[in-house]
């Protein structure tokens, strides 16, 4: 089994762990976890999940970004992603300047339908088409929105928003996101647009998740509930409140409140079986599946792995699923599989998450953490997982 070297979470806690003067015991009094399981971390025995890594980056004052090590930048490199951050990074500083008298740009309904596109291409992992579009589409909708404003552009644009926080935090540029978010309520404010700003309230919420402030992300969940309501009861304003209390239900289950988690899940539940499959709504993948695929993740979350396998494994995906659900259902049922022994089912589920959506795969945290625990955990590294571990950069 081939060592790995100290670029790993578990290295990355112990770092700074040091940095603020705490011993292993003393800093493991401060977790919600055990002495041996922070031991374990550190020296690479045991993979860092996302709620413990949370939970050290609260105890030690510091981002996620800075335990995880994201963004990847050698792998961003390679793939010929980082190169396109910038360029998404100033157009989201155009907000403000108005018109541009340089730019020609294209009708309306066609910039209106690339929004769209945009979102579906991200649905589908295509990171690196998507973010090569985005730049110039959102200097496109800019100049046209404060040229010729109408609600419809102001959408258009908050949608573009949205795309640049979903590729960012896919790629690991947590900073960037909290700017694409910001953007995101300006433009929906100018296009009175109730359900958008719901929507970018929810986004918010898993910010917060990812950082471990659970309080914080249950009161933006709150709030986006009392925007939503704010709307008429249309197909789309029940899957943005249907899409939020799924939200709830995994904040809910890092936090260790199984009551809260039963009430989201079934309330989201309620309102699947009255509008059906509404996928298409914001591209929430809102629907009777998104509910069971969240139920699993939540039993995930609650470290509740027997019970969550069990559940993954009844799962039957519809083809119609995006991508991007598909996949990150994939890296749950692997972790799960982790954890229950059952380590070649936990390869085979992370090396199909790659064949369906290898950009998406390639960045994920609990990918990469998972593949982590799989080589500390095989006597005899399969040649499978030394080119996994490879491919994500161990």
């Amino acid at each position: 089994m081939p060592p790995l070297d100290d670029n790993h979470t578990g290295a990355r806690i112990k770092e700074q762990r040091r940095l603020a003067r705490l011993t292993q015991r003393q800093m493991a009094n401060l977790l919600p976890y055990s002495y041996s399981l922070l031991n374990q971390v550190e020296c690479g025995a045991r993979p860092a999940t996302a709620d413990f890594v949370a939970a050290c980056a609260k105890v030690l004052n510091v981002d996620v970004a800075v335990l995880t090590g994201q963004p990847y930048v050698t792998e961003l490199q390679r793939d010929r992603l980082a190169q396109l951050v910038r360029p998404i990074r100033e157009s989201l500083d155009l907000y403000d300047l108005g018109p541009n008298p340089d730019l020609t740009a294209r009708p309306a309904d066609q910039l209106i339908a690339g929004a769209d596109e945009l979102c579906q291409e991200v649905r589908a992992t295509h990171l690196r088409n998507a973010a090569g579009k985005l730049a110039g589409l959102i200097a496109e909708l800019t100049h046209t929105a404060w040229s010729t404003p109408s609600t419809e552009l102001w959408q258009a644009l908050a949608s573009t928003y949205r795309t640049a926080h979903d590729i960012s935090v896919k790629l690991g540029y947590y900073d960037l996101s909290s700017v694409a978010l910001d953007r995101m309520a300006w433009a929906a404010e100018r296009a009175s647009d109730p359900c958008l700003a719901a929507v970018r309230q929810y986004m918010r919420a898993l910010v917060y998740f990812r950082e471990g402030e659970y309080r914080i992300g249950q009161r933006l969940v709150t709030s986006g509930h009392n925007v939503v309501g704010q709307a008429d009861e249309t197909r789309e304003a029940l899957a943005v409140a249907g899409q939020l209390h799924l939200g709830a239900s995994v904040i809910t289950a890092r936090a260790g409140d199984e009551g809260a988690v039963k009430l989201h899940i079934e309330e989201a539940r309620r309102i699947a079986k009255r509008i059906g499959d509404a996928s298409e709504v914001h591209w929430l993948s809102f629907g009777p599946t998104n509910v069971v695929l969240h139920k699993m993740s939540a039993a995930v979350e609650m470290r509740q792995y027997d019970d969550a396998l069990k559940q993954a494994r009844k799962i039957k995906l519809p083809s119609r699923l995006a991508t991007s659900r598909r996949s990150h259902f994939l890296i749950d049922k692997a972790r799960t599989e982790m954890e229950t022994g059952y380590t070649d089912g936990a390869l085979k589920s992370l090396l199909e998450a790659r064949r369906v959506a290898p950009e998406q795969t390639r960045y994920h945290p609990a990918a990469r953490e998972t593949i982590t625990g799989l080589v500390h955990l095989s006597r005899r590294t399969p040649d499978t997982l030394n080119h996994m571990a490879a491919w994500i950069g161990l």
